[in-house]
């Protein structure tokens, strides 16, 4: 245990974000770095309980009371090892996840969690800026050859295991750039792409192979695949994403959300030379969605300019506290506010969009809105309750129903489950030999830490498939994935 009486005599502090009216002009991450004693003091919180629920509210096991010790007696080294024992990113987790492992700490129970996510980012960033950070290259090579295709969290992690265990790997991403949503989903302000920039480089020196603005399916057939490589992992995501359907739907300044963000990351990352084709400056802005995709749509139209933005959301506006129905260590969901809603913005609870209203020139002019309840299953409109509000963009982020049914799929001949996901068994395999998916692409739109557990356990089924057994460590385990088919 780390501090004994730290959790009595300490309280929670997190990280300070910048002021909003220096923020909103660029583009830079929003939280300023804390003390590194303030930090030791956070993880000095930790109770090193007897059964530490964070481990159960951690979809990758990871090991926190022991890093979290580690900090506390400035063990640097020391805490790194333990943290990239169960995670190969936790620089990406470290900014991007909810925390689960939060809301299940034992601290919480009856006072504020320990600050988890703050001590694994400062750790993985005190790691770079000590050089501790090095490339792992494999002792030797099998002569086995893998293809990933996906750079997204799920990709990256299945590459960086099979390559450190000695596979020939190449990555294959569509894009210009490598990366996936960590690239241009998720925008310059939750994560600078630097950050990913300096861990591809890790992984190219260790051996793990770029291939971008490669569509695969295409100039690269899923035939081509099955000849040249012994293993083949698909890890191409949910983005199929969930559209609208009601009157007006055609209007000109109606975009899905990924349609919107790529644009907005690359004016960020000054990638443009000229006004990005989907932009906000100056205009009405309505979101639909209330989660973490439309907060990135209210905080890309904020730094661009927006004359006015509200995210709308469907379901009630959840509570303070929480809810006595998801009881402590279960993710409850209660209101949250994020460094976007800080910003800028209305938002809307227990609405739903009827029609989409246009001017005499095709364009996007206004929503027609109605109060919702949600009776016997179901949401159903309060009659009398329809209003207008002004919109000339709509962006649409109510999430994804499984991954694009497109070519390469097709070409494999993978088959689907019932949600529309790739069908798959208990080691991460498909319907055909040899061709294996992880990450959203099979389980459905999930959270990054979930991402990065199933490229790392099927990277050990993949590595057993290839040579009969295997020393890649497996969150998920064949028996827990057996209950989950």
């Amino acid at each position: 245990m780390a501090d004994p009486k730290g959790f009595l005599t300490t309280p929670r502090q997190t990280p300070t974000r910048r002021p909003v009216d220096v923020r909103i002009k660029d583009w830079k991450e929003v939280y300023e770095e804390q003390a590194f004693p303030e930090l030791q003091k956070q993880a000095g919180r930790c109770m090193d309980c007897g059964i530490p629920f964070c481990h159960q509210g951690c979809p990758l096991g990871n090991l926190i009371p022991e890093w979290n010790d580690l900090i506390w007696r400035n063990e640097k080294k020391e805490a790194l090892a333990r943290l990239h024992a169960t995670n190969n990113f936790p620089e990406f987790t470290g900014r991007l996840c909810p925390a689960p492992c939060e809301t299940a700490c034992v601290v919480g129970i009856n006072a504020d969690a320990v600050t988890i996510k703050q001590v694994e980012l400062r750790t993985i960033e005190e790691a770079f800026k000590n050089e501790h950070v090095v490339p792992l290259p494999p002792d030797r090579l099998t002569g086995k050859t893998v293809a990933v295709i996906g750079s997204g969290p799920a990709g990256l992690a299945v590459a960086q295991q099979l390559t450190r265990a000695g596979h020939t790997v190449a990555v294959y991403e569509r894009a210009d750039r490598i990366g996936g949503l960590l690239r241009y989903g998720i925008p310059e302000f939750k994560m600078e792409k630097s950050i990913l920039d300096r861990r591809l480089r890790q992984m190219e020196a260790e051996g793990t192979r770029f291939r971008a603005g490669v569509d695969v399916g295409g100039e690269i057939t899923g035939a081509d695949l099955r000849k040249k490589y012994d293993a083949i992992v698909l890890a191409v995501g949910s983005t199929n994403w969930r559209d609208l359907q009601v009157p007006g739907r055609e209007l000109k300044g109606i975009h899905q959300a990924m349609e919107y963000l790529p644009w907005g990351n690359k004016q960020g990352l000054k990638e443009l030379t000229e006004v990005p084709p989907i932009n906000a400056a100056g205009k009405h802005v309505v979101i639909l969605g209330g989660g973490d995709t439309g907060a990135d749509c209210l905080g890309t139209a904020i730094r661009q300019g927006a004359a006015s933005v509200t995210q709308l959301e469907i379901l009630p506006r959840p509570t303070d506290e929480r809810p006595s129905a998801q009881p402590w260590p279960t993710y409850p969901m209660i209101y949250r506010v994020s460094s976007a809603h800080e910003e800028s913005g209305e938002r809307l609870f227990a609405v739903s969009t009827e029609s989409f209203l246009g001017d005499s020139q095709g364009n996007l002019r206004a929503l027609k809105l109605v109060e919702t309840q949600f009776v016997n299953g179901k949401f159903e409109a309060i009659a009398g309750t329809e209003r207008e509000i002004p919109a000339d963009l709509a962006f649409l982020a109510m999430g994804f129903v499984g991954p694009e049914k497109s070519p390469l799929l097709q070409q494999l001949g993978v088959e689907f489950d019932d949600r529309g996901n790739i069908k798959r068994d208990a080691h991460f395999q498909t319907s055909i030999d040899g061709v294996f998916v992880a990450g959203d692409a099979g389980r459905g739109q999930s959270l990054i830490v979930w991402a990065i557990a199933e490229g790392r356990s099927a990277a050990a089924a993949v590595d057993t498939y290839l040579v009969g057994e295997t020393q890649l460590p497996a969150p998920i385990t064949p028996t827990e994935r057996s209950l989950m088919v």
